[in-house]
């Protein structure tokens, strides 16, 4: 472990603006995907380099590379222009590769020495003053405020994220990967954040920042990667960067993150007949502090037939938003109203009983038992309940009857009903969660990503679901981080960040840039 000036070989290693890191040609498949496809990016020392992209663009897959815990299955990765395996994680922060993640790795019951005193030799006693020496040295060059004997769980976000970066440059790092760095800060601590990577930039550090927010990385970036669909789509190089106007460098970034589909083509919304009825839930005010996110005063209304979409990247209190509706996380305040009655004190049965139906994203840790039967998770929500049992005994001949009647018409492909949930693909599993929510009495319906590691056939066989159940006359709220999907859906489409709606807009050819734009908005938009 040394201080930041104890490093000057490691920092002189590359040239000022030479590329100390590039991916060459890297592509990176996984089953029935393909996360990075032929994508080449040179990081050079002294730049903050910002990759930008939609969730499931290829950004973390690259990020996983460089940090050793994925490797490519073709091209390559080359170090001061030397080609190299970067076959670990500790063998990428031997090459300089530092990586702070979104969520803090930090152990909240130790110090902070005691965490920078981590994996260091076993045989021997840590020397707890040089760490704490070397830490309050180069947080005073980088004109940090860090207590070495503090509490990790004392501090907060922006601070434990402070102690990582120093971390990693303690240990040498050259190259910082910033990874969702101010997902989870409050805006003083995200300016913080982004004064902090020009001081580390302007002593030779190459940074790599993954940001979903534009004005964050036009205000801190030297140079812009867009990844789409695992593809490097375009960069921005620093001249071009300086030389336009944010509105010019947002409305580009935006053509490049949104504006084709799979095919190159723009994505156009499937026209549709269907008459939109009365408002079938209502929601008024709602916040929620249970969650990892805290949902903020959430308000918003569904008719029968209509599909509202919330975009937004994952993690910014859509998963909340969707439990406490469904009854998951208690509400704090506010209201939910489903036609016109209040369902803020009911369970999730009643709230099941009384139509609102929940299609949860994680669909074998939380919507089925992968060990039990097709049948029996069919019934998982109506245990007990008439005609399936009767005077508290089983009906089996009714729970086949129905097994069977929704294997068949939601084209369930299993070696029978009784086979353990857990031993079908992702596409059926969903298929299950669809027959068990959209049957029976619904009157209101929450998809959470429904189509989130599917295959092609199966994420159109799930939007076809989505599309008929609005079509039978069903609000649909759909929660999903595809804004492809959203536009092809919604009729309207609401942007979700940090527990809160940004706002509201129509699903019309001017939509795409009305999202990209909340989005990218800070705080005071």
């Amino acid at each position: 472990m040394q201080a930041l000036d104890q490093a000057p070989a490691a920092l002189a290693a590359t040239p000022s603006g030479a590329p100390v890191v590039a991916l060459r040609g890297v592509t990176k498949r996984f089953p029935g995907v393909v996360a990075n496809d032929d994508v080449t990016i040179e990081i050079r020392s002294g730049e903050v380099h910002v990759l930008l992209g939609e969730n499931g663009a290829g950004k973390s897959t690259l990020v996983g590379m460089l940090s050793g815990l994925q490797q490519p299955d073709e091209g390559r990765i080359e170090i001061d222009g030397k080609v190299c395996v970067v076959a670990s994680p500790k063998q990428a922060l031997a090459m300089g590769m530092g990586t702070v993640f979104q969520h803090s790795m930090l152990v909240p019951s130790l110090t902070v020495t005691d965490n920078f005193a981590l994996g260091g030799p076993w045989w021997k006693r840590p020397d707890r003053a040089g760490i704490a020496a070397g830490i309050r040295d180069t947080a005073r060059r980088l004109g940090l405020r860090v207590d070495p004997q503090a509490l990790v769980s004392s501090l907060s976000l922006g601070e434990r994220q402070q102690v990582e970066i120093l971390r990693a440059l303690m240990r040498g790092s050259r190259c910082l990967i910033l990874d969702e760095a101010t997902a989870m800060l409050t805006p003083h601590e995200a300016v913080a954040l982004g004064e902090l990577m020009r001081r580390l930039v302007a002593q030779g550090i190459a940074v790599i920042f993954i940001t979903h927010k534009l004005n964050e990385a036009i205000a801190y970036g030297d140079r812009i990667s867009v990844l789409r669909l695992g593809r490097k789509v375009g960069e921005i190089d620093p001249d071009a960067l300086r030389g336009a106007s944010e509105s010019e460098n947002i409305e580009r970034i935006i053509a490049l993150m949104f504006g084709t589909s799979e095919k190159g083509e723009s994505v156009r919304r499937v026209q549709v007949s269907r008459r939109l009825g009365d408002v079938v839930l209502t929601v008024e005010g709602l916040c929620c502090d249970a969650g990892r996110v805290p949902v903020r005063d959430i308000s918003f209304s569904v008719r029968s037939g209509e599909i509202l979409g919330i975009a937004g990247i994952d993690g910014n209190g859509q998963k909340e938003l969707a439990e406490v509706l469904a009854g998951q996380l208690p509400r704090g305040s506010g209201s939910i109203l489903l036609m016109g009655s209040e369902m803020g004190g009911a369970s999730v049965g009643e709230r099941r009983n009384r139509g609102l139906r929940y299609v949860t994203d994680d669909r074998l840790g939380e919507g089925t038992v992968g060990t039990f039967p097709v049948a029996t998770n069919f019934l998982l929500k109506d245990i007990g309940a008439d005609p399936f049992w009767r005077g508290g005994i089983e009906r089996p001949q009714e729970i086949r009857l129905q097994a069977e009647r929704h294997v068949r018409d939601f084209d369930i492909r299993t070696p029978g009903t009784q086979t353990p949930v857990g031993k079908l693909s992702g596409g059926n599993i969903q298929k299950v969660l669809l027959a068990r929510e959209l049957t029976g009495a619904a009157e209101a319906v929450i998809f959470a990503k429904p189509t989130y590691g599917l295959d092609v056939n199966n994420i159109r066989t799930t939007r076809k679901r989505i599309r008929e159940a609005a079509d039978s006359g069903k609000a649909v709220v759909l929660i999903s981080t595809d804004l492809d999907e959203l536009l092809e859906l919604a009729d309207r489409i609401a942007v979700m960040d940090r527990g809160r709606l940004r706002g509201i807009v129509g699903n019309d050819d001017d939509a795409r840039d009305a999202i990209g734009r909340l989005m990218s908005a800070g705080d005071d938009e």
